[in-house]
């Protein structure tokens, strides 16, 4: 309760008032899949322990105040003429909530926020999906909205949508809404719903790093997305009962050559390795059901391993990190069951990465984020992480 109670103090020191309410929801990264959901493909993610905190109180005019504590930084807005603005940054994910609430019909007044979060929006690590998602909890609690948790989630859509010009990526906010402690999320795009899926390895440690390494968008990957693309891999979706959403990609080389004969090479690379990518989420799928730490992590090395290859996702410091990993306990005995797993994660085309691992070669990975700094020279963030819960409203 430390960081709520922050969090609080913070609110009333900017505004000299105490929160009515504050509400909860906590980062996440996406494991396998979170670059193949225009093909109505399937996302397997993490709600993690860092929270972010949302404190809001009423004000008696049509004004919105925004104070994020950790960068010291202060915006406004009105009701009445609220737009996006570049330089707001991370004030505008709040501002889209409230035009997601008064689009949709509903009432509001003016509001004092603010923000608490140690991790910040610029990691990459789902932190301003938590703000969303936690404003628009708090600022239904506040008002008391006729609202329901479907409309709420159409709320964040709109404000994504219409006030962001944003895709509506389905897997941030059900991560962010529906997560259970020690549970992965698996969105369905096809079906527009999700799945909670145990993740029972306790002898394991979660690793989150930021590599500090600048974004570059080493290629345009909305050029994948484009309609001509979709309806070549909904040409090699094969309907199979008996496994996983009902289907899977066409694994013929024959079939695959002529269907993807029609693109060019990178865009060849790229279409299979969204195919894979679907197949590395079935198989991760599968082992998690049945606690097979070695084949869930088979998938999690393969995909990043096509990703970089295949997809150019990933960069050399990233690279570097994941094969150090690799090193420490290589379990040179049976190396189709890896003790250890690793992929880049995050917006982007570098800076995260999650690993996973036996506590006890810990110490031994934490040892080469110092000798990385020393090489790239970028100092390296990186927090121990769990499975963590959905939004909440925080009582008392």
């Amino acid at each position: 309760m430390e960081q709520v109670n922050l969090a609080r103090e913070e609110h009333l020191r900017e505004y000299e008032e105490k929160p009515a309410v504050t509400a909860t929801a906590n980062g996440r990264f996406h494991l396998i899949g979170e670059h193949s959901w225009f093909s109505k493909d399937k996302t397997l993610s993490m709600a993690v322990n860092l929270p972010v905190y949302v404190c809001v109180s009423k004000r008696d005019d049509a004004s919105l105040r925004f104070y994020f504590h950790q960068l010291e930084d202060e915006k406004k807005a009105t009701l009445t003429s609220l737009k996006f603005r570049k330089e707001d940054k991370w004030a505008n994910a709040i501002k889209a909530i409230v035009y997601g609430f008064t689009s949709g019909g509903f009432e509001l007044k003016g509001m004092n926020f603010t923000v608490y979060s140690d991790v910040l929006p610029s990691a990459g690590c789902g932190i301003t999906t938590a703000i969303k998602v936690a404003s628009a909890y708090a600022v239904r609690k506040l008002f008391n909205l006729p609202c329901t948790d479907a409309q709420l989630l159409q709320v964040i859509e709109r404000g994504n949508k219409l006030f962001l010009g944003i895709e509506n990526y389905m897997a941030d906010n059900f991560a962010a809404i529906y997560s259970q402690e020690n549970n992965l999320v698996l969105t369905d795009y096809a079906k527009a719903s999700c799945e909670l899926i145990p993740f029972d390895f306790e002898d394991k440690v979660i690793l989150l790093t930021d590599a500090k390494v600048p974004r570059v968008e080493m290629w345009n990957e909305e050029t994948i997305q484009q309609p001509e693309n979709v309806l070549l891999l909904g040409e090699l979706k094969d309907r199979k009962s008996n496994v996983y959403g009902g289907w899977v990609y066409e694994d013929n080389p024959t079939e695959i050559n002529e269907v993807l004969s029609v693109v060019t090479e990178d865009m060849r690379r790229r279409l299979m390795c969204i195919m894979k990518e679907h197949g590395f989420v079935l198989e991760a799928h599968k082992s998690l059901l049945a606690k097979e730490f070695g084949g869930f992590a088979r998938a999690v090395n393969h995909s990043h391993q096509t990703m970089r290859d295949n997809y150019d996702l990933s960069c050399p410091e990233i690279d570097w990190i994941l094969k150090r990993l690799h090193e420490i306990n290589p379990n040179p005995e049976d190396s189709r069951n890896p003790v250890s797993c690793g992929r880049i994660t995050g917006k982007g085309f570098g800076r995260m990465a999650y690993t996973i691992m036996n506590r006890s070669d810990e110490e031994a990975f934490r040892k080469t984020l110092g000798e990385y700094e020393r090489i790239f020279g970028f100092k390296a963030s990186c927090w121990e992480v769990k499975p963590a819960g959905g939004v909440r409203i925080i009582e008392g």
